[in-house]
């Protein structure tokens, strides 16, 4: 999410004034199709499922296409989505489509055909991002046509941001305080505008508000009331987060809600297990933080972690499941066959089964300055409430894996240039090949291997990074005011010592792994049955996604060792 933001369009206010301007308000949905008999279908099952929140406008060419979206810039009006037919007699749909997209980037792109043209197709993921392919006819609209369009516009407005009403920020660009408040209301999936006080002369009537001397940042509500340099707890309160449970035991406890915790929530409150989760920030964990996850089944467009985490998190929440956020688990304990989970505030949550997701948080850089530069232009993880911070800037990012790749193709939107640190000799044995082959594309991406960062140095904020190159020995200081770093990972686990048993790491043992070289089974263990895949070394306590020893840290294998987690939950409670 941008440093300047807003909230989602309201009709209903716009309506106010009159219901001419509330139509010419709307946001646009444009259909694209010489054949006039289509066209008239299209916008008749446009009208009838999206009519009362988009304006719904049709053009049987792409030159008359092309006139409205000229009208709609000189208005400022914004498209939401472009349905396109491929096979028009002046221009195709992708080459429309192209020349759409450098106007309004943003607007989701669906393509129709008569035809199962695949070429077609992967022409237009490559070249105009395409989010969807959609064959003729779509009957019934209902189930072949709706359904995709509500996901894509869900997307759209999501990240929609008209004239601004909603919660300011003002502080510091680069600052701790400031950068936790904008990551706590972007992994919030909370809108909200940026004001930098060195230069934005509004932010002045945000600090006149304030009580005098209050520190920054200050967020300043709709309501007009004004927090100065809140703590997460705080500003969940002000927006109504639940942090309380609605009930003193539940069948399934999750505690974090990465992607392995919220496919974990999906299945388990679809199938009819009272469901808790809790986390100690927000939804998505490190997923969530991602710019662009390229290789997930199903989304060859890819889709950003915000976005997976957004549509999970409404799913679980639609099956029924509570979840909590931010409350942190500090103990677990036996009281069998009851577990035992107590929170920071002292709150105790009983559960017939627990599940442990409480992911990984990367490593933090061991170099003098790193402690004083923290949320001051050194960030871990991706960071990118920072993205428009580092406009024209030279960015670092530090590691070899995907996530340091994903945040380099994602900075190099914005920087000037980005380059990325590597301690090995290259980047073939720890990134996906597809990123790889992204970056080398990528005309302001550097790579240095064998490149250390030794020392950080500047005055407020970060201003020069020393670096170390292990085949020269050199010693080099650079000007940087921002670095990302990706260093390798540590589970959330201190609060488990104890309890259930752990690898040298922290790592959670489960399954076959608890097993001793003489097939001895924990000592703690304490039923007659080996323990199941993902279970720990207590009985009806489970491990899944990046905390668990030895799995495979990518966010589809969280996500299925999440359901799969479930499955055994239900065999636990069967059979014990």
């Amino acid at each position: 999410m941008n440093a300047a933001q807003g909230s989602p369009a309201s009709p209903a206010r716009a309506a106010a004034a009159s219901p001419e301007r509330a139509e010419s308000r709307k946001p646009v949905i444009l259909a694209v199709d010489d054949d006039p008999q289509v066209l008239r279908a299209v916008r008749r099952d446009l009208r009838s499922a999206y009519g009362d929140r988009y304006r719904v406008l049709g053009a049987s060419s792409a030159a008359d296409a092309l006139k409205i979206l000229d009208s709609l810039d000189e208005r400022g009006h914004d498209p939401a989505l472009f349905l396109v037919d491929q096979r028009m007699p002046d221009v195709t749909g992708v080459e429309f489509l192209l020349e759409a997209v450098s106007r309004f980037p943003d607007a989701r792109r669906v393509l129709l055909t008569a035809y199962a043209e695949t070429d077609a197709a992967i022409t237009a993921i490559n070249r105009v991002r395409l989010d969807y392919y959609l064959l003729k006819p779509w009957d019934p609209p209902h189930e072949r046509l709706f359904p995709v369009l509500d996901d894509l516009l869900s997307d759209w407005l999501a990240t929609y941001r008209p004239a601004y009403d909603g919660i300011i920020v003002a502080g510091h660009l680069v600052s701790p305080g400031t950068h936790a408040v904008r990551d706590f209301f972007t992994r919030n999936g909370q809108p909200f505008r940026f004001l930098n006080v060195e230069r934005d002369p509004e932010a002045l009537t945000v600090i006149a508000d304030a009580q005098a001397g209050a520190a920054l940042p200050l967020v300043r509500f709709p309501d007009g009331s004004v927090l100065s340099a809140p703590t997460d707890t705080e500003l969940a309160r002000h927006l109504g987060l639940a942090t309380t449970a609605s009930r003193p035991h539940y069948e399934c406890v999750i505690a974090g809600a990465g992607p392995a915790g919220l496919a974990a929530g999906v299945y388990a409150a679809s199938e009819g297990l009272s469901t808790l989760m809790l986390d100690s920030r927000a939804p998505g964990g490190q997923a969530g933080t991602s710019s662009l996850i390229e290789n997930y089944l199903g989304f060859p467009s890819g889709l950003s972690g915000g976005d997976l985490t957004r549509r999970a998190t409404i799913q679980a929440a639609r099956f029924g499941a509570e979840i909590l956020h931010p409350v942190e688990v500090v103990s677990l304990t036996r009281d069998d066959p009851a577990k035992i989970l107590t929170l920071a505030d002292g709150t105790e949550i009983s559960a017939e089964t627990v599940l442990l997701a409480t992911g990984v948080s990367y490593n933090r850089l061991q170099a003098p300055g790193a402690d004083r530069f923290e949320g001051a232009g050194l960030y871990y993880g991706a960071a990118t409430t920072e993205s428009s911070a580092c406009i024209s800037q030279h960015v670092f990012i530090v590691g070899g894996a995907n996530s340091a790749g994903q945040a380099a193709v994602h900075f190099a939107k914005y920087a000037a240039r980005v380059t990325i640190l590597v301690r090995a000799a290259s980047l073939d044995a720890s990134m996906s090949r597809y990123l790889i082959d992204e970056i080398e594309r990528t005309p302001n991406i550097e790579v240095k291997v064998r490149t250390t960062v030794t020392a950080l140095d500047g005055g407020e904020h970060l201003e020069r990074i020393t670096l170390h190159d292990a085949d020269t020995g050199e010693d080099r200081e650079v000007p940087a005011r921002f670095m990302f770093t990706f260093i390798g990972a540590r589970p959330h686990t201190d609060w488990l010592a104890g309890v259930v048993e752990r690898d040298e790491y922290g790592f959670v043992l489960t399954g076959s792994d608890l097993i001793a070289n003489g097939g001895e089974l924990p000592a703690e263990w304490s039923l007659e049955r080996a323990p199941y895949p993902l279970e720990t070394s207590v009985p009806g306590v489970f491990a899944a996604g990046d905390v668990r020893a030895h799995s495979v840290k990518r966010v589809a294998s969280g996500v299925g060792e999440g359901a799969m987690a479930v499955s055994l939950v239900h065999r636990y409670r069967s059979m014990g």
